[in-house]
Parts: structure tokens; sequence; C-alpha cells
């Protein structure tokens, strides 16, 4: 993700928005494998950042490096420990059975490397992995986004870009879907860096911290 202000700052408003909040700090690629950060998206489903990172970390306790930031277990061991061990971090029975069905696709090679990520589309990406249980197409844009450094997502569901995009263009109320998708078309390639500026105009002026997950 390199020249971008050109595409976007062609926009007066975003132009504006730019200026404000400063260069774009997105971080493309964190380091993790897709099967470690699937496990990390549905350990955080419908948590606050603090109490995602305390089970996820208890799950990392359960690998092979034994550390709440290390790995968390490799597919295999993660289908052999009881499930007792796993609801001791704090899953619940929903989230126990996404993350063995996660480890079972890494396996049978439905969750790709890295390696064989690099060689799929966003949308290839999307199709195989929102047919998971518990994965969505938000859980598999925000890998791509933050895990595999794909520059051209725009993540039309997402209540902070959508949010975002109301206030840059003074909407009475957020934009649906697809219009969003149509009206952002036009910045490709570099729509994650506009989703970035929209989630940072949606937090514009509240006294909460920032999102981790979209930081």
């Amino acid at each position: 993700m390199t020249d971008y202000a050109t595409l976007l700052g062609s926009d007066p408003g975003l132009a504006a928005a730019m200026a404000r909040i400063g260069p774009c700090t997105l971080r493309g690629d964190d380091g993790q494998e897709p099967y470690d950060a699937l496990l990390r998206a549905i350990a955080g489903q419908q948590l606050h950042g603090a109490a995602a990172r305390k089970i996820f970390g208890r799950l990392c306790v359960l690998g092979e490096q034994g550390t709440v930031d290390g790995a968390p277990p490799a597919p295999g061991r993660l289908l052999e420990l009881p499930e007792e061990s796993l609801r001791a971090c704090g899953l619940s029975g929903n989230k126990l059975l996404a993350m063995r069905g996660v480890a079972q696709a890494r396996l049978d090679g439905t969750v790709p490397s890295r390696a064989e990520a690099g060689s799929m589309t966003d949308e290839e990406l999307i199709a195989r992995l929102v047919t998971l249980r518990g994965i969505g197409r938000w859980t598999v844009e925000m890998l791509l986004m933050f895990t595999l450094n794909r520059p051209d997502v725009m993540p039309v569901d997402d209540f902070g870009v959508r949010e975002g995009w109301r206030r840059l263009r003074g909407m009475e109320l957020p934009p649906k879907p697809k219009a969003l998708k149509e009206e952002t078309a036009r910045f490709s390639p570099y729509r994650s860096i506009l989703a970035w500026y929209c989630w940072r105009m949606a937090e514009e002026g509240k006294k909460t911290a920032p999102n981790p997950l979209t930081a």
C-alpha cells in the first residue's frame, strides 16, 4: 500500500479528511497465518477488545509455545484437546465448534497457508472461507486487509465504514451496502485505505479509544 494520496485526494471531502487525520497507518501484514487469524477472529466475536485478547491468550497458552503471546494450538493439537480445556479459556460451545471446524479445514486444505493464499484472489478466498462455521464475509475481509495485505478491500457491511462515509457525505443515514460499494468503486485499487479513513472518520469526536482491530 504505497501511493494512494492522488486518487483518494481527488475527492475534496476525502482530501480534507486525510489532511485532518494524517497519513494512513494501516498495518496490512500482521505476520499471522490465516489459520491463526481466523481463530483470533472467532475468539473475539461479540466481545470487547480486552476480553477477546484475554480469551485468545488463554488459548495460546495451550499451544506449542505455551505463552499468551505465542501461536494458538496447531490444528492437530487443537482437535485433540479436551472440550473442558477449551471451555476453560472462556470459549462458548459455538466458538469451540467453529474453531475445531477451522482446524479441520486447515488440515484438509480448505484454509490455505499464507503462501497458498498468495495465489488466490480476494473473492476466491471469501467464497472458500465463508463455508466454514462461524466465518462470515466480514471476517474474511478483515483477514484480507490485516493479515494478507490486500489493498483493495471495501467491507461495505461494516458499521464503522458506513458511518464514516455518512459523515464524509453529510448524509442523514449510513448508506446501504450496495450503494456504498457502487460509490466507492472509483477508488479502486486503494479501497482498503479508504475503509481505514472511514473508520477514523467514524471515531472522530468520540471519547472512547479507537477499535484496536481497525487501528
